[in-house]
C-alpha cells in the first residue's frame, strides 16, 4: 500500500488527467448512445482516419497484429523488446536493449499516433504486449511528420473496448521462480469504450546473468504494469481518448561469484576491511514509469486532426553495496534521476483531391530533469588515499529541455503508379545546449510492374541528446579521490544531424510468397552514443564528431491456409571517430586513438538472422522462431599490450525458442486456452557482452534454456 501511495504522489499531472477523463466518462455514461454494432463502425471508422492522418509512403514498414503475437513462443507474456527482436536488423543488448539499423535506442514510441516522450527506464518495459492491437515499426527515410528519433518509430494501435471486447484472466510462470499473473478487460457503455489490462511479474533472472549460469546471484525481480484505454464517441465524427499507463518495476543487480576485491578491486582499505566477496554484494535498482494522453479527433469530408495533451513521468533510484562497491570501484554511489514531462501535439491531414493529401503537425515538450547523487570516496593525495575513512561527495543538477517542432508535407499521386511524398520539418530544442534544424524529407513509390514495388528517399534528420539521460557528474568535485578521472574535459552533449538515403523492393512471387530487400546508409555528425559508465545501471550519451552506418536487409515472407512463416537476414556496418563530449568517461589512450581512427561502434552486429513459423490444426498452434547473430563488439588486445577499441566482435550465436497452445473450445471448454513454451530450447550459452568495449560496464549472458506453462480463460 505504501509503494502505491507514493508512487501516485510522485506523478500527480498523469493522476490528474486520467481523473479528469474518468471523469468526463463518467459524465456521458448515463447519455443515450447507439446500440453496440452502431459503437463498433463508428469505432473502426475513426480509426481508419486516425491513421490516415500519418504516412508511412517511402519507409520501411514492418507490421506485426495481436494474433501474431500470440502465436510465437511466449505469446503476449513476453516483453516488448522481445518482441521486437524479430523485426530485420533488431540486434539485442544488455539490459533488454534493442538496436535498429546500428542506432543505439533512437527509438520513439507512438500509442494511437501520440508521441510518448522518453523516459529514463533501463530494464524495465512499460508497455505490455497484451494492451497491442496492431504494431508497426517504421524505419529507413521516414516523412516529415517523424521526427526527434531517427532509427525507427514504433506505432501502436491499443486495444479498445468496442473492437476487442470481453475478458481474459491469465497465469503463465515456470523456470526462474517465473511467476505472471494478469488480466485484460473491454467492453461499451452507451457511446463510451474502455479497455485496461495489467499484469504482475516476479522471477529471478530480472537482468542478464553475469556468468552464464542458469540462475544468477542476485538476481530477483518484481513488476507491476497496467494500462487502460478510454474513448467517448461524440458522433461519427468526433471523439475524446485517454490513454493511461503505469509501471513500477524493482532488478536486484545480479552477482558474479567467487570474486575478492582484494584480487581485482582498486586495492583500498575501507574501514579498516580490505576485502569484499562478491557473492554478497547488494546492489539494487528501482525505476518507476507513468504516462497519460488526453486526445480530441475530428473526422469529417477530406479533414482529419487529432490534439493531445500528453504527460510523462519516469524515475531511476539507484542503491549501491556502500562497502562491496568502495573496495571493488573505489566509489559507492547512490544515484537517483527524475524527468517529469508534458507535451502537445497537434497533427491533420486534408485531402486537396484525388491526386494530393496534405499534412500538417506541431509538437511541443517541456521536460524538468532532477539528478542526484551522493558518493562514498576515500580521499587522495597523489593517487594514494589518505585515509581509509569514506566521504560523501554530493552531486545535484536540476535542468529543464523545451522542445518545439513542426511539418507540412505533400502526397502526390502523380499517377497510378507512381507516388511522391515530399516535405520539411523544423526542430529546435534548448536543454544542456540548444540547436535546431531545418529537415527536407522526399520518398517514391513505384508500383514497377504487378507484383513488383520499389521505394526510395532522402531524410535529413535532427535528433536531440536523450535530455533525460545526459550525466550530472560535476568533474572537479572528485579531484582528490579514488573516483578522480584521468581525463578532466567534459564537453556537452550535441544534437545529431544525419543525411539518411534508402532504397528498397518488394514482390510478391505469389499469393503466398512475398520476398524484399532494402537497402541504407546513413552520414552523421555529432554521432549519438550510449555507454554504461560507472556501477549505476543508467545509460550516458556522447557523441561521435563523424558516423557512418549502412546495410542492406532482405526479408521473406509465406502465408497459405493456417500455415505462416517469415526469415529476415541483414548485414550492417555502424562506425564512428572523435569522442567529443563527455569525455572524462574515456581513458587518454581510447581518446587518442578514436580522435584518428574510425571504430566499430559497440553495439554493431554486422550479421543478424531471425525467422519463424507458426501452424494452427484444429485448435492446436506449434510455433518456433530462431535469433541468431555475429555478436556485439569488444575491445581487440594486441600483442604490444595495447587494445583497439570496439575492435572485435563476440562469438557467433543463436536462439530457438519453441512453443504450443491448444484452445478447448471443441472440448466444450470455451474460452479456456493451455500453452507450453521453451525458450532457447537447444540451451545455448552465449554471451551479449564481456565487459569490454566503449560504455560496456561489464559481462551479460543471454538467457539459458527455460520451460514455460500458461493458462487462459476468456470472457
Amino acid at each position: 500500500m505504501l509503494t502505491i501511495h507514493s508512487v501516485a504522489g510522485r506523478a500527480l499531472a498523469t493522476a490528474i488527467l486520467a481523473c479528469a477523463a474518468m471523469a468526463t466518462f463518467a459524465q456521458v455514461a448515463d447519455q443515450p448512445g447507439a446500440n453496440l454494432p452502431t459503437i463498433v463502425v463508428t469505432a473502426q471508422h475513426l480509426n481508419e482516419e486516425r491513421s490516415r492522418i500519418d504516412t508511412q509512403t517511402g519507409a520501411s514498414t514492418y507490421t506485426f497484429n495481436s494474433k501474431d503475437i500470440q502465436s510465437a513462443p511466449g505469446g503476449d507474456n513476453v516483453q516488448l523488446n522481445q518482441v521486437m527482436l524479430q523485426v530485420p536488423d533488431a540486434a539485442q543488448d544488455s539490459f533488454g536493449q534493442l538496436h535498429i539499423r546500428g542506432d543505439h535506442n533512437g527509438l520513439q514510441f507512438r500509442l494511437n499516433g501520440v508521441i510518448l516522450p522518453d523516459g529514463i527506464s533501463v530494464f524495465g518495459q512499460t508497455l505490455p504486449p497484451r494492451m497491442i492491437a496492431s504494431m508497426k515499426l517504421i524505419t529507413g527515410s521516414l516523412p516529415a511528420e517523424y521526427g526527434l528519433r531517427s532509427a525507427g518509430i514504433i506505432d501502436l494501435t491499443t486495444k479498445g473496448g468496442a473492437l476487442q471486447p470481453g475478458g481474459d484472466l491469465s497465469l503463465y510462470g515456470g523456470s526462474h521462480g517465473s511467476i505472471e499473473p494478469s488480466f485484460n478487460y473491454g467492453g461499451t457503455s452507451g457511446s463510451n469504450t474502455y479497455f485496461v489490462t495489467g499484469d504482475l511479474i516476479r522471477n529471478d533472472l530480472g537482468i542478464e546473468s553475469p556468468d552464464g549460469r542458469t540462475t544468477p546471484l542476485h538476481d530477483h525481480t518484481k513488476q507491476y504494469h497496467g494500462f487502460g484505454y478510454f474513448e467517448h464517441l461524440f458522433d461519427e465524427t468526433n471523439r475524446l481518448s485517454v490513454v493511461a499507463g503505469s509501471s513500477d518495476d524493482r532488478f536486484e543487480i545480479p552477482n558474479l561469484a567467487g570474486v575478492h576485491a582484494a584480487d581485482i578491486g582498486a586495492g583500498l582499505t575501507v574501514n579498516g576491511q580490505t576485502d569484499f566477496l562478491s557473492n554478497n554484494l547488494n546492489e539494487n535498482q528501482r525505476e518507476v514509469t507513468q504516462f497519460a494522453a488526453v486526445s480530441l479527433q475530428h473526422s469529417a469530408g477530406p479533414l482529419s486532426v487529432q490534439t493531445s495533451l500528453i504527460t510523462r513521468y519516469s524515475s531511476l533510484n539507484f542503491t549501491p553495496d556502500p562497502l562491496g562497491d568502495l573496495l571493488f570501484n573505489g566509489i559507492a554511489e547512490q544515484a537517483y534521476k527524475r524527468d517529469v514531462a508534458y507535451a502537445l501535439q497537434s497533427d491533420g491531414a486534408y485531402q486537396l483531391n484525388e491526386s494530393h493529401t496534405l499534412r500538417v503537425g506541431v509538437y511541443a515538450q517541456t521536460d524538468r530533469l532532477t539528478s542526484n547523487t551522493s558518493s562514498l570516496v576515500l580521499q587522495t593525495s597523489g593517487g594514494v588515499p589518505i585515509n581509509d575513512v569514506p566521504v560523501a561527495v554530493i552531486d545535484e543538477t536540476r535542468n529543464a529541455q523545451y522542445i518545439e517542432s513542426a511539418y507540412l508535407q505533400d502526397e502526390w499521386h502523380i499517377n497510378s503508379v507512381l507516388v511522391m511524398n515530399y516535405g520539411a520539418r523544423f526542430d529546435h530544442f534548448t536543454a544542456f545546449t540548444n540547436g535546431s534544424q531545418l529537415s527536407p524529407r522526399v520518398n517514391f513509390v513505384w508500383q514497377a510492374a504487378e507484383n513488383t514495388t520499389l521505394h526510395a528517399g532522402y531524410s535529413r534528420f535532427f535528433s536531440p541528446p536523450p535530455f533525460e539521460l545526459v550525466g550530472s557528474t560535476t568533474v572537479q568535485k572528485f579531484v582528490n579521490t579514488t573516483f578522480e578521472p584521468t581525463v578532466k574535459q567534459d564537453d556537452p552533449v550535441k544534437a545529431e544531424r544525419s543525411n539518411y538515403y534508402d532504397v528498397g523492393l518488394e514482390q510478391n512471387l505469389s499469393k503466398a510468397l512475398t520476398v524484399g530487400v532494402d537497402g541504407y546508409y546513413k552520414q552523421a555528425i555529432h554521432l549519438i552514443d550510449e555507454g554504461q559508465f560507472g556501477a549505476p545501471i543508467i545509460l550516458t550519451p556522447f557523441n561521435y564528431r563523424y558516423g557512418q552506418v549502412y546495410g542492406v536487409e532482405f526479408t521473406g515472407q509465406y502465408n497459405v491456409s493456417h500455415f505462416q512463416a517469415y526469415g529476415n537476414l541483414a548485414f550492417q556496418r555502424a562506425i564512428g571517430k572523435h569522442f567529443e563530449s563527455s569525455q572524462f568517461n574515456f581513458s587518454p589512450d581510447d581518446l587518442a586513438y578514436v580522435a584518428d581512427h574510425y571504430i566499430h561502434l559497440d553495439h554493431e552486429q554486422q550479421i543478424t538472422a531471425s525467422g519463424g513459423a507458426a501452424w494452427l490444426w484444429h485448435g492446436t498452434r506449434l510455433s518456433g522462431d530462431l535469433l541468431a547473430g555475429s555478436g556485439l563488439r569488444a575491445s581487440l588486445d594486441l600483442p604490444n599490450g595495447t587494445s583497439i577499441p570496439n575492435g572485435a566482435h563476440l562469438p557467433y550465436y543463436r536462439q530457438v525458442n519453441l512453443g504450443a497452445s491448444h484452445a478447448f473450445d471443441a472440448q466444450g471448454l470455451k474460452g479456456l486456452t493451455a500453452r507450453v513454451d521453451v525458450i532457447n530450447a537447444f540451451d545455448q550459452k552465449y554471451q551479449i557482452r564481456n565487459g569490454t568495449g566503449v560504455g560496456v560496464g561489464a559481462s551479460q549472458y543471454g538467457q539459458r534454456r527455460g520451460y514455460f506453462i500458461g493458462v487462459s480463460q476468456t470472457f
